[in-house]
């Protein structure tokens, strides 16, 4: 008989312990249900992005070529620190901005362009 009574005692004890873990649940439904209710009330959040568009290639709709002595064309490829732009912000296909890169750094060594904005 002890032996069942032993048995019985850490049953009893899950018993227990079961209807408060219980409880808790109710407990946090509580708090969860008025968030919701909330949001309902609240208008949909507005995705403010901006819209993806192709930027295309000024240098391709022209068809013009790049030399290192044009240099007001050149500073549309520059920011205001002195660096060239990436293509991502210029828009510019990867041979054209290759070429500009190239003829950038040419214009900087002959001084027509300096190396960081002042």
């Amino acid at each position: 008989m002890e032996e069942n009574e032993a048995l019985e005692t850490p049953v009893e004890a899950e018993v227990t312990e079961e209807p408060a873990e219980a409880e808790n649940r109710e407990e946090i439904k509580e708090t969860t249900e008025p968030r919701r209710e909330r949001d309902k009330d609240r208008p949909a959040k507005r995705n403010f992005k901006k819209t993806n568009f192709k930027k295309v290639c000024l240098l391709c709709q022209e068809k013009s070529s790049i030399d290192y002595k044009e240099v007001n064309k050149l500073k549309k490829f520059i920011s205001e620190g002195g660096k060239i732009l990436p293509r991502r912000m210029t828009g510019t296909c990867a041979k054209h901005q290759r070429e500009i890169a190239i003829a950038i750094k040419r214009a900087r060594v002959a001084a027509l362009i300096p190396f960081k904005a002042d």
